[in-house]
């Protein structure tokens, strides 16, 4: 079994209150769900109106899919335009 774990932090620009921030953050999170079928959630700063930190986890059984899909799933987060992508992390760990 392989587990892919991705991080991706936005700048959200304009934002200047936690319900702005929220409704930029639930676009990301549920179009990324929907493309993808991953568990995705905001995991950080949740307090930081211009900040958004989302977590994403993919489980597969072939290392060099789920490493394909996350960079794709990087891909499309930054191509969606809804907040500025500052920056990314990935681990893939076989169990």
């Amino acid at each position: 079994m392989v587990v892919g774990v991705g991080h991706i932090v936005f700048r959200i620009h304009q934002c200047n209150s936690l319900k702005e921030k929220r409704k930029v953050v639930k676009a990301i999170v549920a179009r990324i769900r929907n493309h993808f079928n991953a568990s995705v959630a905001e995991v950080a700063d949740n307090d930081i109106y211009q900040r958004a930190v989302i977590g994403i986890s993919l489980v597969g059984s072939d290392r060099r899919m789920i490493n394909a899909k996350l960079d794709k799933l990087f891909n499309f987060a930054e191509d969606l335009g809804l907040a500025e992508m500052i920056d990314t992390q990935l681990e893939i760990i076989s169990l």
